[in-house]
């Protein structure tokens, strides 16, 4: 039996489907279940909280419901699809200073610590829900 050489190693046999029955073949996708990639992706489009943020939430008794992060999560979309980095993020009395890459909130506010505020460092706003 003669040695077969594979990307320049030689082999002592030949599979059993040629050399073509070594390529790896796409994993199979069974119905109903996602790929890994829209998995990913969704996790990726998944809105953060900074610790900063987080602090100044609890600090300021601000809560969220599924609403409000749904309306968050659409007003940075639409920052991210103008081309934002740093936005500012209006939603009915709350104030959130965003990374748009990251999709992060950096800081919020709400009400009365909204006053006599300056915002810097942002280069969009956004007026959400």
């Amino acid at each position: 039996m003669a040695d077969t050489t594979v990307n320049g190693v030689k082999v002592p046999f030949l599979p059993v489907g040629g050399v073509d029955g070594l390529k790896q073949k796409p994993p199979i996708q069974l119905p109903g279940e996602k790929s890994f990639d829209a998995i990913l992706q969704k996790e990726l489009d998944v809105v953060k909280f900074s610790k900063h943020a987080q602090e100044r939430l609890q600090e300021r008794h601000i809560s969220l419901n599924q609403t409000d992060m749904s309306d968050l999560q659409n007003a940075i979309a639409r920052a991210e699809k103008k081309g934002s980095q740093d936005s500012l993020v209006l939603l009915r009395d709350m104030a959130f200073i965003v990374s748009v890459k990251n999709k992060t909130v950096v800081t919020a506010m709400q009400g009365e610590t909204m006053k006599e505020n300056v915002f810097t460092n942002i280069d969009s706003a956004v007026i959400a829900g």
